[in-house]
């Protein structure tokens, strides 16, 4: 099957996606890889001394090494506003996003949930644009998309991405988790090497602990759909 993962940020397809990525790759299926901004707003530019533009190519050269790295089928970056798509008329990316997805006609696509699992607003209007285009695409016929997955975290009641005296974010109940990816040994490897092509990232993705959160399983929400019991990979269906 055609696999599209559509993120704002370079780095999104790598923290955590990236041990998917490889396992669905290494079960034979197409996997490629949209990306809506270079990622050059991030303050780590500020500790290397680059403007905004200087260091999305930076970024671009470090996904570079990603596809490489993990054997995508494809791999598209954009260049809008990183930390900036809230700003923008939402049918500009809708139309860019949909124009996309017809000339690749994936079996599947997969992006963040609602809570964008960091709440950060990229991340949401990334949710949002998706989901509607998704569903325009549908209600045209487009009978080659089968299923909407989020990639996300199960909520477990602890505290997470918030500061002192903030509310909680809430990510995804186990009665939204469809999908629970087992991953092994070649797959969590694949993660760290796709972490380990930003090397301007290094100091943020070692404080993340991302590899040890993640360990070893990730899990999938299925837009409009109630996989009880779960199943254990995204393009498997009924």
């Amino acid at each position: 099957m055609k696999i599209l993962y559509i993120f704002p940020h370079p780095d999104d397809e790598s923290f955590g996606p990236a041990a998917a990525i490889h396992s669905q790759l290494s079960q034979g299926h197409e996997v490629h890889l949209l990306t809506l901004t270079r990622g050059g707003a991030t303050r780590q530019r500020h500790k290397l001394g680059l403007s905004v533009s200087e260091m999305g190519e930076v970024r671009y050269k470090e996904m570079l090494d990603v596809e490489k790295t993990l054997g995508l089928n494809s791999m598209t970056v954009l260049d809008y506003p990183d930390s900036g798509l809230q700003e923008m008329d939402p049918r500009e990316l809708e139309n860019t996003i949909k124009d996309f997805i017809k000339k690749m006609t994936p079996d599947v696509i997969v992006t963040y949930p609602v809570h964008g699992i960091s709440g950060f607003h990229d991340h949401l209007v990334t949710h949002a644009v998706v989901k509607r285009v998704y569903l325009e695409l549908k209600d045209e016929g487009a009978s080659y998309l089968k299923r909407l997955a989020f990639v996300t975290v199960p909520d477990d009641g602890s505290p997470s991405w918030s500061g002192k005296g903030l509310p909680r974010l809430k990510l995804s109940g186990e009665e939204l988790i469809d999908c629970i990816i087992n991953l092994n040994d070649d797959d969590v490897n694949a993660l760290k090497d796709a972490l380990a092509c930003y090397a301007t990232y290094k100091e943020t993705i070692e404080e993340s602990g991302v590899v040890e959160t993640i360990g070893d399983k990730l899990y999938f929400e299925f837009f409009q759909e109630d996989c009880k019991p779960v199943v254990d990979s995204i393009t498997q269906f009924e």
